[in-house]
């Protein structure tokens, strides 16, 4: 169904409603400090609604979001974020994914901190939550943030992936809408926290057939 102008009007003001609401929970909640971090989701239109350079996701204004094209041509708002080229590499190459949240949560960039990660699956199944949502979670080399490696690596893992921890930087999650991204994220975070509080304590981890159940 094709939608009015009008629609797409209202469609983009309650996107941008919700970029607000949702940057000032992660912030109060401490998942989101200072300017780190950024979000963005698909519109109806087709174009991309960001978070600006340098914002504070607690002081998100509604009508100062970036607005860019999938080619990176800024639109309007205030300057994007230098990591959007990342965000569009998720979007062009996963149809799937209308919106992307990049975080620097405490657990999670820990973890991303640790040597001998499996780069394959940071996050080794041992609870069923994150096999649910995202799956598996490969680790990303680390580069400098702005790098357009970084881009180019997610644009290679984005058919096969709705998560990734990037190395000594922290995460960058998909859904298929801005709060399924941000609920993805934050039992992501959980997990993380839950592999710190456990410790050197002997894990029980599922096995490859209860992984397989919960993905059927």
């Amino acid at each position: 169904m094709t939608m009015t102008a009008e629609q797409h009007q209202i469609a983009e003001w309650q996107a941008r409603e919700e970029m607000v609401s949702l940057g000032a929970s992660f912030f109060q909640r401490g998942y989101a400090t200072g300017s780190a971090g950024n979000l963005s989701l698909l519109l109806p239109d087709g174009t991309l609604l960001a978070t600006p350079t340098g914002s504070c996701l607690g002081e998100l204004q509604a009508e100062r979001l970036s607005k860019v094209t999938l080619s990176g041509e800024w639109i309007s708002g205030d300057k994007p974020s230098k990591e959007i080229s990342f965000h569009r590499a998720l979007y062009q190459h996963n149809p799937a994914c209308k919106a992307v949240v990049h975080l620097h949560c405490t657990y999670l960039t820990a973890l991303s901190c640790l040597q001998g990660l499996d780069t394959e699956n940071a996050i080794k199944p041992f609870t069923p939550y994150v096999v649910m949502r995202v799956g598996q979670i490969p680790v990303v080399p680390y580069y400098r943030p702005g790098d357009l490696r970084l881009a180019e690596d997610l644009a290679k893992l984005a058919p096969a992936y709705k998560a990734f921890l990037l190395a000594n930087h922290g995460p960058v999650v998909t859904g298929e809408s801005l709060r399924e991204a941000a609920n993805n994220t934050e039992e992501m975070e959980d997990a993380a926290k839950l592999i710190f509080t456990l410790g050197n304590r002997p894990i029980r981890y599922l096995t490859d057939d209860e992984v397989a159940e919960l993905r059927s």
